[in-house]
């Protein structure tokens, strides 16, 4: 009989770092969370060949008291809570006490700390779990940890390592991530010893969404706030023009906390689905304050996945807010003549300019003003700050009167930051599809029997026919379809088939819903069902197959609201009915379908997300043409 043996302490470390510590990122995580935690208004992160052979967090938050330097790197050992009932009421974005001692277990470990009530500050030294050394020295207020050789007595863990340059991306995403959800704090960021990316910590999200992003990015963005209900949502939502394949940049916090949720994204993708095409997935930055006690973030190590109390309704809410939101906003995208050398060498141009700005380290930034509403933007800015970093000897009137100067010039708004040309970046103050600009349309004609083009104020407006038509097709079916007023057509013989037991508890919770489409169906004996009669717009198109399509897609559906399938279902119908390209339409019937289609709530798309209509300033054909030479 094999002996029960009892693991040592440094063993049954190592095993638990393994849930923890998985890469150069999850040690990042730990830390800047604990900065963050720690009060921290500047953070500063860099790390050499991905993360492996150094990791340097440094941060200027309240530091860490001498006594409590060895109690910080025992497991299990946190200044977050004291019982298990501080878990429902958890406000910090760590709790568990297992980072430090994860990661001392694995690496070679050095602390720097000092709180503001010390006159001098702790160096702390932790080897694979073993304490090394422990000295007084002078240290600036806040805490640096250094992580070198991770994974060094650990070798097998080493080897499934990706290459540096990879491990490095990961760490990037991280601190993207983390910044964003942080725009009150300063984030700068290093690879290699060259600044990656910064952040000023000026509370302006969308800032940070055009340093990471880029411009087109941060143009294309609606700001978004809904409170009710013990929920808040704050951030931005992207315009369906920077749609994406795959869900990497629905980003979104619960209580400063990123997380995945499929309940969050299913509720966004809902609330974008009549915007954007199938397979198609939103840009967006989200952040959710939710009452402590109906969350629970006690689910993995990792603290990345959480539960909430009474989803369905949660996923409702969410739903209907992001819905209303973009019904609320205009949604024509503007296409530029901009060709791709023009592209390069705006955003050649907008690399340059980050370079130029001067972010102070988190030591620094105490020094001088921290409530500047946005990052140094040029050199004069910059020659500022030098100045009263070099002259810090000078009387405090003179270093108080610079600092001044400083901050009355960094005033530059994110818009100034982002409108370096004078392209539009705000929404339209009056809707385009609306019956007051309706009067001042202009129709000029149709173009290759497709699309029809009409001028308005100074912007050339273009709509896709087939795609206006499907849409407003698709509006009319669907409100016939929940008037129940779908008309149908009679088959005989009638279509008979056999439905087992999934399949018959699926029709049976559906059966209004079958009807109000057009189907006539009834009991013909034991398992069989026989199928009467069709919708009307869709007789002839293998029904029993498209029967069986429905039935076989409800049976995986749990949304709330009209099953997905049958709208796919209704927006077949509407496309099969609508006016097709390269089919020409008189003045009259395009007048009549403008008209119908500004009744509609949302206009802007077709049933399967492409848009109905398009907008080209005059700006952009005037600079074409060389009238305008930026």
């Amino acid at each position: 009989m094999a002996l029960i043996n009892i693991l040592d302490h440094q063993t049954i470390d190592k095993i638990a770092a393994g849930e923890v510590v998985e890469r150069p990122a999850s040690v990042v995580k730990e830390l800047v969370e604990n900065a963050i935690d720690a009060g921290a208004s500047a953070v500063t992160v860099e790390i050499k060949d991905g993360g492996t052979s150094l990791i340097r967090v440094t941060d200027n938050g309240g530091g860490i008291e001498k006594s409590q330097i060895h109690n910080a790197f025992l497991r299990h050992a946190t200044s977050k809570i004291t019982s298990a009932d501080d878990l429902t009421k958890l406000v910090s974005l760590g709790f568990r006490g297992e980072a430090l001692a994860s990661i001392a277990a694995v690496a070679m470990v050095e602390l720097i700390s000092k709180t503001p009530q010390e006159l001098t500050g702790i160096r702390y030294v932790i080897e694979g779990g073993m304490e090394k050394e422990q000295e007084e020295i002078g240290a600036p207020e806040g805490t640096t940890v250094l992580v070198r050789n991770l994974f060094y007595n650990t070798p097998p863990r080493r080897k499934f390592l990706k290459q540096p340059q990879t491990e490095g991306s990961y760490v990037a995403d991280l601190m993207e991530h983390l910044a964003m959800s942080n725009p009150d704090i300063s984030f700068k960021f290093i690879i290699n010893g060259q600044s990656r990316f910064y952040t000023a910590g000026n509370h302006e999200l969308q800032e940070i969404i055009y340093r990471i992003y880029g411009k087109e990015i941060a143009a294309q963005l609606v700001p978004f706030h809904y409170e009710d209900k013990g929920i808040i949502i704050d951030g931005l939502l992207g315009k369906p023009v920077i749609n994406r394949s795959n869900r990497n940049y629905e980003i979104f916090y619960v209580n400063g906390r990123y997380i995945k949720s499929t309940l969050i994204s299913k509720a966004i993708e809902e609330g974008y689905r009549e915007y954007l095409m199938q397979h198609k997935f939103p840009f967006c930055v989200l952040h959710f304050t939710i009452d402590t006690d109906r969350i629970d973030v006690n689910v993995h190590p990792t603290k990345m996945e959480i539960r909430i109390a009474d989803g369905p309704a949660f996923y409702d809410t969410v739903m209907r807010a992001i819905h209303e939101a973009l019904h609320e906003t205009e949604m024509i995208p503007q296409v530029s003549l901009a060709d791709r050398k023009e592209e390069r060498e705006e955003k050649t141009n907008r690399t340059t300019e980050h370079k130029k700005v001067s972010v102070p380290e988190p030591f620094e930034k105490r020094r001088i003003a921290e409530t500047a509403s946005c990052p140094v933007k040029s050199d004069a800015i910059a020659r500022i700050y030098q100045k009263n970093q070099s002259n810090r000897s000078q009387p405090d009137s003179d270093r108080v009167r610079e600092t001044a100067d400083y901050h009355v010039t960094a005033k530059a708004t994110v818009k100034d930051i982002m409108t370096q040309k004078p392209v539009q970046m705000e929404l339209f103050d009056d809707k385009i599809l609306s019956e007051q600009a309706r009067v001042h349309f202009e129709i000029i004609g149709q173009l290759f029997d497709t699309y029809w083009l009409i001028a308005y104020e100074d912007k050339l407006l273009i709509v896709d026919q087939h795609a206006a038509h499907e849409k407003v097709k698709y509006e009319r079916f669907m409100k016939r379809f929940r008037e129940h007023d779908i008309a149908s057509q009679t088959i005989n013989p009638p279509i008979v088939l056999t439905m087992n037991g999934k399949e018959r508890e699926c029709y049976l919770k559906h059966a209004e819903d079958f009807e109000a489409l057009g189907f006539m169906i009834e009991e013909f004996g034991g398992n069989d069902y026989a199928i009467r009669g069709v919708p009307l717009d869709l007789y002839g198109y293998e029904e029993k197959e498209f029967f069986r399509e429905i039935l076989d897609e409800l049976a995986d559906e749990s949304v709330t609201g009209t099953p997905e399938s049958i709208r796919i279902r209704i927006a077949t119908m509407a496309c099969k009915a609508a006016v097709k390209g390269n089919m020409h339409m008189n003045r009259e019937e395009a007048e009549q379908l403008i008209d119908e289609l500004l009744t509609l709530d949302n206009p802007y798309h077709c049933p399967h997300g492409r848009p109905t209509i398009i907008s080209m300033t005059k700006y952009e054909l005037e600079k074409k043409f060389k009238r305008i030479v930026t």
